[in-house]
């Protein structure tokens, strides 16, 4: 039987690498989705001037991207399809540790309670999509370091990771869904 929390598809990696795009995509064509806690955040906070900002408070910061996505990850609780997040729980472990700072122990609790679907999906850092803009400050190299400390952090937390292909967002659509078929039936299989 597939539990609840098989059917939370995690999409992460390093910032510029195609995730919003593609969760963009999946939200067109229908399927439910979780938007990514960074943006929000920096967004609110860059409108009231508030403290919990990437470059002026980064534990403040990783402190709500944590609280957002155990939002969010309650709130796709009652469903019965597939909801795809862009980015998880895990990856306050590889922001807070990205910028040299402990991970408190609430943090890792959480990383173990709010379980996602065992496969996750990774987007490979892409120099030619790469763009920085308002809320994306960080160059290349960084986005890179963000890359390896997210993947680890999924890694330690058992998931199995899964590369996006660097191609077309269509291509990408595609990728997933064949993905996701099979990893949901494997769930089925398991009854």
């Amino acid at each position: 039987m597939t539990t609840r929390h098989e059917r939370l598809f995690v999409l992460t990696g390093g910032p510029g690498a195609g995730k919003t795009t593609l969760l963009d995509a999946l939200a067109v064509a229908g399927h439910s989705v979780a938007p990514e806690a960074g943006r929000a955040i920096i967004r609110d906070q860059l409108a009231i001037d508030g403290p919990a900002l990437p470059w002026r408070d980064p534990a403040l910061f990783a402190e709500l991207m944590l609280n957002f996505d155990l939002r969010s990850h309650a709130e796709a609780q009652g469903s019965t399809a597939p909801v795809f997040f862009d980015r998880g729980v895990p990856d306050s472990i590889g922001y807070l540790r990205l910028c040299g700072l402990p991970v408190p122990d609430h943090v890792d609790r959480a990383a173990h309670a709010f379980r996602y679907a065992r496969i996750v999906f990774i987007a490979p850092p892409w120099r030619e999509i790469y763009a920085q803009d308002a809320e994306r400050r960080q160059d290349f190299a960084e986005a890179e370091r963000t890359y390896e400390a997210v993947t680890a952090a999924y890694r330690e937390q058992g998931y199995e990771l899964v590369e996006l292909p660097r191609a077309d967002v269509g291509i990408r659509v595609a990728f997933v869904l064949k993905h996701v078929a099979a990893e949901l039936s494997i769930g089925q299989d398991s009854r």
